[in-house]
């Protein structure tokens, strides 16, 4: 065996080549090669993000070069902890930090200097026994972990005033640890959830902190047992289940619509007047667990932070945490394209995620502008989705603005017609209680939901009416039960983001009008 391989590491692989920038993609392997990890990071930090997955069996920390090398106890895994870290970058200290498979199938580190740290690191993780990771606010004293339990939770959700998505869900369940999959269902009148925590600790911990707990002020309780399945089989990665490991499972077909508990809760009298699926101000649906680090409250009844809390005074849901003035609606958009952007083209990209009342193009700045949405909250999904999206070249920022409305021009001073009200635009997308747009939230993707497709339209139609736009169709389908509604996959995020500005209300005769949507599917 070669003992003098350049990282130091005795391996029975073959990396004898010094790491150069992005190498192509190993075949699986338990030990992981990280990158990128802050100098400053303990060797208990790196062991953490393995944790949930399995059994960490050694570690080489190269601090000079900002790599380390994590070997797993089994090559599963690795694979599940590579699967889930691919689309939600992990993070040590608020810095990235970048997972893929080494070329070594296991770390030999016995007489390697500077090891003792990692060790005693190993050792102090492996001493602790299975059922008592410290987690800061987690009671300790109640009941250990039963040899055998399951990892998986049964929750049933009573007093369902407000609808709790799978999104939600996650949000909430992945403060105690990395959640695999979500099923939900209706059964008996009652929404309910299975979620498979990577270690019955964690299922322990949720459930000891979580049960009886209300998502939302006094309605939304969760109740919440161990399943006697010890493992969930999620076939389909939609809005009523979802396996976290594997991002190529199909969507089953179409959008599915609400279950009809769920659509009686959004039509009933007095509810949230903007019931948001996606509630208020979440992240894309992977990657919660990177959401805020909420801190879990010790008083049983009412989550407080660690969801959306909803005034009923006002019944909107208030955001924790939003930043600038409470319930500001206006945002500022900034580093735009002040040679293709118009007031129009952001009614229609942030009208995606709520109703836009008025677009201001600042006169004297063009690269800034002025969005106001019909509340706080649609202000807030519209932010967390489009801000570091490329639109026309340049990448889009939006904060919360400082203003709380926008002022429209005054009689005969001077405009351009920079400032546009859309206020009683009939292009509203979420003007309706309970309409299903607000169950088909997505962030921006490279894939289009195209509905309102009337019979005569064909497939080249379409593909021509985009390329003729400026895209590049990659593919194309449409929907096999319903053939006024279909999937077009564009060339990037970029691309699908501008075709749904141009071609979003677009005139298809027969007095259809093209309705373009972002997906979360591919096709």
């Amino acid at each position: 065996m070669n003992n003098s391989t350049p990282t130091g590491v005795y391996a029975n692989g073959n990396d004898n080549k010094k790491f150069k920038g992005d190498r192509p993609p190993c075949s699986p392997s338990r030990v992981l090669h990280l990158r990128k990890i802050p100098s400053d990071v303990t060797e208990a930090e790196v062991i953490s993000l393995g944790l949930p997955f399995g059994k960490v069996t050694n570690l080489l920390m190269l601090k000079g070069k900002s790599q380390a090398f994590l070997e797993m106890a089994s090559e599963e895994a690795a694979v599940t902890m590579v699967n889930y870290y691919t689309p939600v970058t992990p993070h040590l200290r608020s810095q990235p930090v970048f997972i893929q498979y080494s070329n070594h199938r296991e770390l030999k580190t016995d007489n390697l200097p500077n090891q003792a740290r990692a060790q005693a690191a190993l050792q102090a993780v492996s001493a602790v026994p299975s059922g008592s990771l410290a987690l800061p606010g987690a009671p300790t004293n109640e009941g250990t972990i039963l040899p055998g339990q399951s990892p998986v939770l049964r929750i049933i959700i009573e007093n369902l005033f407000y609808p709790v998505t799978l999104e939600v869900l996650h949000q909430i369940f992945s403060k105690f640890g990395t959640v695999l999959k979500i099923i939900t269902f209706t059964k008996n009148n009652q929404f309910q959830a299975l979620l498979q925590y990577a270690d019955p600790v964690n299922a322990h911990y949720a459930k000891m902190a979580l049960d009886g707990q209300n998502i939302y002020n006094a309605c939304c309780t969760l109740r919440i047992d161990f399943s006697k399945l010890t493992s969930l089989n999620v076939k389909y990665n939609n809005d009523k289940s979802r396996d976290f490991t594997r991002l190529d499972l199909p969507t089953g077909d179409g959008q599915p619509s609400l279950e009809p508990p769920m659509a009686a809760a959004f039509g009933a009298p007095g509810i949230i007047s903007s019931p948001y699926a996606g509630a208020a101000g979440f992240a894309p649906a992977i990657g919660f667990h990177q959401a805020t680090g909420l801190s879990v409250p010790a008083v049983p009844g009412a989550l407080g932070p660690l969801t959306i809390t909803s005034s009923a005074v006002t019944g909107r849901m208030a955001i924790p945490g939003a930043g600038a003035l409470p319930g500001n609606s206006v945002l500022l958009v900034t580093n735009l394209n002040p040679d293709l952007i118009t007031p129009h083209g952001l009614f229609i990209l942030f009208g995606v995620y709520g109703d836009v009342h008025r677009v201001k193009i600042m006169f004297n700045k063009k690269e800034n502008a002025l969005v106001q949405m019909a509340d706080a909250s649609q202000a807030q999904l519209a932010m967390n989705h489009l801000s570091g999206q490329r639109l026309y070249g340049k990448v889009l920022r939006a904060t919360l603005s400082k203003h709380q409305a926008v002022q429209l021009p005054r009689e005969g001073q001077e405009d351009q017609g920079l400032t546009k009200d859309f206020s009683n635009s009939p292009l509203h997308r979420f003007k309706k209680p309970g309409s299903k747009n607000f169950q088909n939230i997505f962030p921006p993707s490279a894939t289009l939901h195209l509905s309102n497709i009337p019979p005569s339209v064909t497939v080249d139609d379409l593909k021509n009416l985009f390329t003729e736009a400026g895209c590049s169709v990659k593919a194309f389908k449409f929907f096999q039960k319903d053939r006024k509604m279909a999937l077009i996959q564009l060339g990037s995020v970029e691309e699908a983001i501008q075709a749904l500005i141009e071609l979003h209300n677009h005139d298809l005769g027969e007095n259809h009008h093209l309705r373009v949507s972002f997906s979360k599917s591919t096709i």
